[in-house]
């Protein structure tokens, strides 16, 4: 099966599906605060009066998080029968990790939880943690996550446990240790590789940084339901870190453990998937892009 791939520079499509008979995967570049079901929506949307056929399947390989920009390989019609196997090729990320502090999501949708000692994280304390997570190993993915437990998606039951440990404020009431030992219970133990680790870049303090992304975040579609702390004003030490991985891999329990690792606590500021298989984020469409494929 030999499916058609959308490139930036790849002529309009035709009005007729028939005419490829093997589907077509567009690789899309997520806009930040999006999430994977808006861009397949707006797609799937468009591709329906394209091609004049309502039952059009439609889907993606791969999940990104909302907070998350990059690589999204969305499937027209045969193409979605390779889904399962696109899904399952290894991925390219590049994450910021900013370090002294925890949130239970182990990203920017939660307040800070806890802050630690951060004075000894440097560019070469990174640099010497990193080693110790290439190759083979057990991850606990993190309970908000799109991770099954039980027929139950892990953020549906991290939601509740949250609840449960909240105040009337909204405010966590008890410590992360304790969220994080009742999703070790929940979350079960993944199998993953991580093939590679480079630090990029290192900064002592964040400052006044802006945050990732949020120029991206453009349209009626950046979801208002995504909440994002800006937690720059803190001045803490960040690292920008590319990490090649198999499927499974969450960058968000990675910067969690990193943190760990370095006698401190940590959380993912920013993350673009970068490649996936054999699809780069240089050759991606934007979501514009893709729709103006489909409706010429």
């Amino acid at each position: 099966m030999e499916a058609l791939i959308l490139t930036p520079g790849s002529a309009p499509l035709s009005r007729n599906i028939e005419d490829y008979p093997d589907g077509i995967i567009i690789p899309i570049d997520k806009p930040y605060r999006w999430t994977s079901a808006d861009v397949i929506r707006k797609v799937k949307y468009a591709a329906i009066r394209h091609f004049g056929k309502k039952n059009l399947k439609v889907g993606h390989a791969g999940t990104l998080d909302p907070l998350a920009t990059g690589v999204l390989l969305v499937c027209i019609g045969k193409a979605t029968k390779l889904a399962e196997t696109l899904q399952s090729h290894d991925k390219e990320y590049v994450a910021g990790v900013t370090f002294g502090a925890t949130t239970p999501s182990y990203d920017l949708e939660k307040e800070i939880d806890r802050m630690f000692p951060h004075e000894h994280i440097t560019a070469d304390a990174v640099s010497r943690a990193l080693p110790a997570f290439i190759g083979e190993q057990d991850q606990i993915a993190p309970l908000f996550s799109a991770k099954s437990v039980d027929g139950v998606r892990a953020y549906e039951l991290a939601r509740k446990l949250y609840k449960q440990h909240s105040g009337t404020e909204g405010e966590t009431s008890a410590p992360g240790s304790e969220i994080d030992s009742a999703a070790e219970s929940l979350i079960r133990v993944s199998r993953i590789n991580i093939s590679e680790l480079e630090l990029l870049a290192f900064e002592r303090s964040t400052g006044e940084r802006r945050l990732e992304g949020e120029d991206r975040a453009t349209g009626s579609n950046a979801s208002s339901r995504i909440n994002v702390t800006d937690n720059t004003a803190l001045g803490l030490p960040r690292a920008v870190i590319r990490m090649s991985c198999s499927k499974g891999t969450y960058v968000r329990a990675f910067a969690r453990d990193l943190g760990e690792a370095l006698n401190s606590g940590a959380h993912l500021d920013s993350l673009q998937r970068s490649r996936s298989g054999i699809f780069r984020i240089e050759n991606a469409l934007s979501v514009e892009q893709a729709l103006e494929k489909l409706t010429h």
